[in-house]
């Protein structure tokens, strides 16, 4: 019972996240080289687009199983 409480507050807290926030940007390297001593590397910054569906439904799910995820 413990985990699913644990799992519902994480989805409420992901969803709310995602609603304030509705991206996710991370820089990755892509390319490297060393060239007679000189180091060059070539970084591409990459965003991920959060729908707001997505995030309600988080929200959603994780309050739907915190008032109807208990055993009876």
């Amino acid at each position: 019972m413990l985990i699913r409480q644990i799992v519902a507050v994480v989805l409420i807290v992901a969803g709310v996240v995602g609603l304030i926030y509705g991206q996710v940007s991370y820089t990755k390297k892509t390319h490297e080289a060393n060239i007679a001593g000189i180091e060059l590397a070539l970084k591409e910054k990459e965003t991920i687009r959060i729908p707001a569906w997505g995030s309600g439904g988080a929200v959603a799910a994780g309050t739907l199983l915190l008032l109807f995820g208990r055993r009876r």
